[in-house]
């Protein structure tokens, strides 16, 4: 008989890089944890097969059970996964300001340069954790298609941001979620009910409010940026954005937790790169900014893309999805606060309206996929 300390949950991290979590062991007096007595690897008792479990640890097999000695699970700060949410939404916003103080730049440049960044801080990860560059044979074509669609995302976003006001772009792109469930609903099966229709249907009623096509609103478009063709264009940059990066998701889910989240970055800046470099030539418009303000600029765009990922990855391993998707919202609010502040660009009503409705259908699709965990959580613990 030996003190059992994790078993397998020291073998190897958990999915995501975060150590496996350690459940606390009973009290029986202040400050004393008691050891659980388990079995020494390889001792079975005589004449029996059964299942061996821990006394101490609710009934969980060994050697998954309980902790070490004099060792005890370290409480969570409340709101900190809510504020990392913010913090996040708030770097994305600005590299986003960045974008649009930006001049004569292609958004494939600003993709190129932020998916550099990227796979400088991601190979340090890849080799510390030993993932391999290519992943497992059975999951390639699928981070192939990850790393496709998650840049082009990126770069039909950054169009968007450069051709249309901010507000409008970042408003389009909180479709996702609803996207997001139609699309696993198609190819995962996934339950899609008449809260979903309804919840798409008001994110396409944001979208149009947005867009305001001639056809519906009349000849006279007022409070867009240039010319009406440019913000369609922009319109339609971000509907297809947004519906890569559902894409995206739903393919992550196919995944799951068998690829390290470094392995899919690492897909999403390499194919990236090689794709904005092949585009850059194609179109002729690789070159260096004139003016250093604008590679100041490059800079900061590809280091706060970097830590609104880490922060907005940080507050999904300690903080439950739902919440983190509303607070998420934060978006568009900092999107209309910068736009106002340092683009003078005042909102119009139409777009007010539009927006209203799109945040009200993602937090709704958030909200319903939240209760819904948590219910099936509750049934699996009864």
């Amino acid at each position: 008989m030996v003190l059992c300390q994790g078993g397998e949950g020291d073998a190897a991290p958990a999915a995501g890089g975060q150590e496996p979590e350690v459940l606390p062991g009973r009290e029986d007096g202040p400050g004393a944890v008691q050891p659980c007595l388990c079995p020494a690897p390889g001792v079975e008792a005589a004449g029996t097969e059964e299942r061996r479990t821990c006394g101490y640890c609710s009934g969980m097999s060994w050697p998954c059970c309980c902790e070490a000695l004099g060792t005890r699970k370290k409480a969570a700060c409340p709101g900190l996964g809510l504020f990392y949410t913010v913090l996040s939404a708030f770097l994305f916003s600005v590299a986003s300001l960045f974008l649009k103080k930006i001049e004569d730049v292609h958004s494939v440049e600003v993709s190129a340069f932020r998916c550099v960044f990227q796979m400088a801080f991601v190979l340090p990860g890849l080799i510390y954790y030993k993932t391999g560059f290519l992943g497992p044979k059975g999951k390639r074509v699928f981070l192939f298609f990850r790393g496709f669609l998650g840049s082009t995302a990126m770069v039909l976003l950054y169009y968007a941001y450069q051709v249309m006001p901010l507000a409008d772009a970042t408003v389009i792109t909180f479709t996702s979620p609803v996207f997001t469930s139609l699309l696993a609903w198609i190819f995962l099966k996934e339950k899609y009910s008449l809260w979903d229709l309804l919840f798409t249907l008001f994110a396409i009623t944001g979208v149009i409010l947005i867009a305001r096509p001639p056809f519906l609103f009349g000849s006279r478009v007022t409070g867009i940026e240039g010319s009406y063709t440019d913000h369609l264009k922009g319109t339609i940059a971000a509907i297809a954005s947004t519906l890569s990066a559902a894409s995206t998701i739903v393919i992550l889910r196919k995944v799951g937790k068998s690829v390290h989240y470094f392995l899919s970055i690492w897909y999403y800046a390499v194919i990236g790169l090689i794709g904005c470099v092949i585009a850059l030539f194609v179109l002729n418009e690789w070159r260096l900014p004139h003016c250093g303000r604008d590679r100041v600029f490059l800079i900061l765009i590809g280091l706060l893309g970097l830590g609104g990922q880490i922060f907005l990855t940080k507050a999904l391993q300690i903080e439950k999805a739902g919440p983190v998707s509303i607070m998420k919202t934060m978006d568009v609010v900092f999107a209309f606060i910068l736009q106002v502040l340092f683009l003078n660009h005042l909102p119009t009503w139409w777009t007010v309206g539009g927006a209203l409705c799109v945040v009200a259908s993602s937090s709704g699709t958030a909200i319903r996929k939240w209760r819904h965990s948590v219910r099936r959580a509750k049934q699996g613990e009864i």
